[in-house]
């Protein structure tokens, strides 16, 4: 039988507690999504409206629905089946509710965004069948550090006149949200970074200052680029924590220095001295001279995301 779904606008604790366990199951089968159960729900799923599938008391499907949209006004939705519930309706039953909720597409106006991590399958066959079009890839890259025959590549002079620090709590995030607005004005999420994001994270129990890297004009401590590195509670798989190259932004105004790479590399350094075996990061698949710094660095495809445009 396929439930009916019902919406709210926030979710009971028990309610939270059966998404985190939903969201546990899936990434049990599918590595996804990635996220520490301990800290409660990912900000994916911390969205203004929700759609629930439940059997009885059950939750075995949720569509988070993020009515604030990205950087370009387009609403953000992600869907999820409990595993053992998968092949029986749900899915389509979510889809169909979502659209509804949203309403007909405007001509040629996207409305609408839905996220298939890991490019699941199901996911491709759900889009065919509701007529969604695929019109974003961003692709999971990843390192192992005992691949590399060399180690890292040695780091990079910096540029006269600039130093790298670290991130001072309280001092520097609106020069850190100013530098990522200009560096990502063209990007659906990252570009729409406030003040109020970079405290909330500075709130989880992941963030680091001294894994925030910063370079700036020794003169007047002007903001020139960062390296915002993250460590993963959950393992790598080797019984190691994963790493990642969480955000690498520079200046416009500072390009063409290789302030990017030497960041980079500053991070990697830092998580491999913190016991990380592997780095992941994400980049856009069209993002060809990202792609190409990172392969050379030794990151190699693994996996991608993909969205769903309606």
């Amino acid at each position: 039988m396929v439930p009916e779904i019902n919406w709210r606008a926030s979710l009971t604790d028990v309610e939270t507690e059966q998404l985190i366990a939903l969201l546990a199951a899936a990434r049990a089968t599918d590595g996804r999504p990635s996220f520490s159960p301990s800290e409660g729900l990912p900000g994916d799923y911390r969205t203004p409206e929700y759609g629930l599938a439940k059997d009885g008391a059950e939750l075995v499907g949720v569509v988070a629905r993020n009515t604030g949209g990205d950087s370009f006004g387009r609403q953000i939705a992600e869907l999820i089946v409990r595993p053992d519930r998968r092949g029986q309706g749900v899915g389509a039953a979510l889809v169909e509710a979502l659209l509804d909720r949203v309403g007909p597409a405007a001509g040629d106006a996207e409305t609408l965004r839905l996220w298939s991590h890991g490019d699941h399958p199901a996911a491709a066959k759900l889009a065919a069948r509701f007529g969604l079009r695929r019109v974003r890839e961003m692709r999971r890259m990843r390192l192992t550090f005992a691949d590399l025959p060399n180690g890292l590549p040695e780091q990079r002079s910096l540029p006269d006149g600039v130093r790298l620090r670290t991130f001072r709590i309280g001092a520097d995030e609106q020069a850190l949200v100013e530098v990522n607005h200009r560096a990502f004005a063209w990007h659906p999420e990252q570009g729409a970074l406030s003040v109020a994001d970079v405290e909330a994270d500075e709130a989880q129990s992941w963030f680091d200052p001294n894994g925030l890297f910063l370079a700036v004009r020794e003169d007047d401590d002007t903001l020139l680029g960062f390296h915002w590195t993250k460590i993963h509670e959950e393992l790598d798989g080797a019984g190691a924590p994963m790493g990642e190259v969480y955000v690498v932004g520079v200046d416009p105004n500072a390009s063409g220095h290789g302030l990017g790479k030497t960041l980079t590399l500053a991070g990697l350094r830092y998580l491999a001295g913190r016991g990380c075996r592997q780095v992941m990061l994400y980049v856009e698949s069209d993002n060809a001279p990202a792609i190409a710094v990172y392969s050379r660095l030794g990151f190699s495809n693994w996996d991608a995301d993909v969205q769903y445009a309606y």
